[in-house]
C-alpha cells in the first residue's frame, strides 16, 4: 500500500514538478498574483516588495553554503569518512539501510537542523556505498524526511524566540518558556511518534523497480594530503603546514569550550558551521589538504546561491502586503478553541510554500495566530508549535531545504519528492492527532 503511494507519488513528481528554480520562479509570480488580487497593493508596490527584499536572505545564504562547504568538508575527512562507514555497516540489508539513516537523520535533527540535514545525506551515501542494491534515491529521501523533527528538537527556532525576551510578540503575549513548547508532553509525544514509525514508513516505501545508482554519485572522493618533496619551497612548507592547522584548530576549540561554559547548549547554526570548520581543518591536517575539501564541496552550493534569494523576495511580498495574514486569519476565523491548533498547523504548511523558514513563519503569522489563540483562551504554548509544526510539515512538498542534501547526493529535486509526499502525508495524520487530542 504505501509503496503503491509513493509509485504514484513519484510517477507525478517526475512528470509535474519542475526544477527548483524554476518552482521558485512560478512561486514568485503566484504571490505576486495574489497579491494584487486580495490585498490593497497594485503592482508596482509588488514589484517593489520582491525587489526591496531579493537580497534580505544574503546571510542565511551563506550560512546555508557554509553548512553544505563545511559539513562535506568535516565528512570527507579520513577519520570521519571511516567513522561513517562504521556505522554504515551496522546494516546489512537495503531495508535496514533505510530504517537506519531515516532514524539517525530523525535524531540528528532533534540535536540541530544543520547538523541532520547534512550528516543525514552524507551518511546515506556511505549506506549506499556499502550495500549493494539500495535504492539511493530512497536512501536520500530517508535522511530528508529525517527533518521532520527539527522544529520539535533543541534548535526549533519558532519555540526558542516565543521564550527569548525581547521577541516582537512578548508585549502582545509574553514569554512562552520552553517548558510549554518543546519539553511539553504533546511534543515529546510527536516527536517519539516520528523517530518510531518514519524508519518503518521509509521501509514500507522499497520497490522492486527501483533505478540503480549511478556508480560516479558514490565514487570515493580523491585525497585531499599531498606528500612535499625534499625541494619543496617554505611557502609550500606553510600550506602544508599540521603545525599552522593545529594552532587554528586550538583557537576554535579554545573558543567553543568557553562559548557552551558561558551560553549553555545554544546549538544555532553559526556555531555548527564554526564546528564543522574547526573539525575539518584539524582533521585534513594542512591548510591546503582542508581547502582542497572545501573546494570538492562548493560545487554543491550553486541551488542554494542562486534560489534563496527568490524566497527573499517572495517573503517580504507575504509579509508586507498583508497576504499572509490574510491566508493565516480565513483558517483562524473558521476555528475554535479545539480546532485552533490544528487549523493553524495547516495555514502554517500553506503557508509554508512562500516562507519556507520558521523564523520567517514567526514573523508572518506569529502576529495574527497569537492574539487569536489568547482571544480564544488556546494553549499558546500550541499555538507556537503548530506554526512550528507546519513549517517542518511542508518541508516535505517544498523542495527548499532539500537543496543541500541533494548537492551532498548528486541528485535532482524529482528523485526524492515522490516519497517525500508519502510522508507528507503520514507526519500530517501524526501532528494533527497530537495538537487536537494532546
Amino acid at each position: 500500500m504505501v509503496g503503491a503511494i509513493s509509485k504514484f507519488f513519484t510517477a507525478v513528481v517526475n512528470k509535474y514538478l519542475p526544477d527548483p528554480l524554476v518552482f521558485a520562479m512560478l512561486l514568485t509570480i503566484l504571490v505576486f498574483g495574489l497579491g494584487i488580487t486580495i490585498t490593497p497593493h497594485g503592482p508596482m508596490e509588488m514589484v517593489q516588495m520582491w525587489g526591496g527584499g531579493f537580497w534580505n536572505l544574503l546571510a542565511f545564504s551563506m550560512q546555508m553554503a557554509l553548512v553544505l562547504v563545511t559539513g562535506h568538508a568535516l565528512a570527507s575527512s579520513p577519520l570521519i569518512r571511516k567513522g561513517l562507514g562504521k556505522m554504515a555497516s551496522i546494516a546489512k540489508t537495503p531495508a535496514q539501510g533505510v530504517m537506519l539513516v531515516t532514524f539517525a537523520s530523525a535524531v540528528a535533527c532533534i540535536v540541530n537542523w544543520g547538523f541532520g540535514l547534512v550528516v543525514g545525506a552524507m551518511f546515506a551515501r556511505e549506506v549506499a556505498r556499502r550495500i549493494p542494491k539500495s535504492d539511493y534515491r530512497l536512501l536520500i529521501a530517508s535522511a530528508y524526511i529525517g527533518f521532520l523533527t527539527w522544529h520539535g528538537g533543541l534548535s526549533g527556532s519558532i519555540p526558542l524566540v516565543a521564550a527569548t525576551k525581547g521577541n516582537p510578540l512578548e508585549k502582545t503575549v509574553g514569554l512562552i518558556p520552553i517548558s510549554h513548547t518543546l519539553f511539553s508532553t504533546y511534543n515529546i509525544v510527536i516527536t517519539l511518534a516520528l523517530i518510531i514509525t518514519l524508519p518503518f514508513l521509509t521501509k514500507m516505501m522499497m520497490r522492486k523497480d527501483y533505478v540503480e545508482v549511478d556508480p560516479a554519485l558514490l565514487k570515493e572522493e580523491p585525497s585531499t594530503q599531498k606528500q612535499l618533496s625534499d625541494t619543496a619551497t617554505i611557502a609550500e612548507k606553510l600550506e602544508e603546514s599540521r603545525i599552522l592547522a593545529y594552532i587554528i584548530g586550538a583557537f576554535g576549540t579554545v573558543y567553543l569550550v568557553y562559548y557552551f561554559m558561558n551560553k549553555g547548549f545554544d546549538l544555532n547554526i553559526n556555531i555548527v558551521n564554526l564546528i564543522f570548520f574547526i573539525a575539518g581543518i584539524i582533521l585534513h591536517g594542512t591548510p591546503m589538504a582542508y581547502m582542497r575539501a572545501v573546494q570538492n564541496a562548493a560545487r554543491g552550493t550553486a541551488g542554494i546561491l542562486i534560489q534563496f534569494p527568490f524566497y527573499a523576495g517572495i517573503q517580504i511580498m507575504m509579509e508586507h502586503s498583508g497576504l499572509g495574514g490574510i491566508i493565516t486569519n480565513w483558517f483562524i476565523h473558521i476555528s475554535n478553541q479545539s480546532t485552533f491548533p490544528v487549523l493553524t498547523f495547516l495555514s502554517s504548511g500553506l503557508v509554508n510554500f512562500a516562507v519556507p523558514s520558521g523564523g520567517g513563519h514567526w514573523v508572518v503569522q506569529g502576529p495574527f495566530v497569537m492574539p487569536a489563540a489568547q482571544a480564544l483562551d488556546a494553549d499558546l504554548g500550541k499555538a507556537a508549535m503548530a506554526i512550528a509544526y507546519g513549517e517542518a510539515w511542508m518541508n516535505m512538498a517544498q523542495p527548499f531545504w532539500a537543496l543541500p542534501a541533494l548537492a551532498i547526493a548528486g541528485l535532482g529535486v524529482r528523485d526524492i519528492m515522490g516519497f517525500c509526499a508519502t510522508a507528507l502525508i503520514w507526519s500530517g495524520l501524526i501532528f494533527m492527532a497530537g495538537l487536537y487530542f494532546l
